[in-house]
């Protein structure tokens, strides 16, 4: 996961700890700034559309299924809901 490996063995000291994180942002280049793009793109989405509390499932950038962690039963559940809709 990104943010672990970001945290990974920090110290307690937050200006040390800042400097590492910062250290490791640098040192990550161009593909750590796209992991992180990728990694937030999620977020930014979900926001754009109205998701408003997490856990949440969204699923074709037009289905929000809530509370559910699991993606196959979010995908089921709406699965099921597009068969009952005209």
């Amino acid at each position: 996961m990104l943010e672990a490996d970001l945290a990974a063995n920090l110290p307690s000291d937050s200006e040390r700890a800042s400097a590492i994180v910062q250290q490791r942002l640098k040192q990550g280049g161009t593909d750590l700034q796209r992991r992180i793009g990728t990694a937030y793109q999620g977020i930014a989405d979900a926001w754009s559309l109205g998701v408003t509390k997490v856990p949440a499932i969204l699923v074709d950038r037009r289905y929000v299924v809530y509370g559910e962690t699991d993606v196959a039963r979010a995908v089921a559940r709406i699965d099921q809901y597009r068969r009952t809709q005209p």
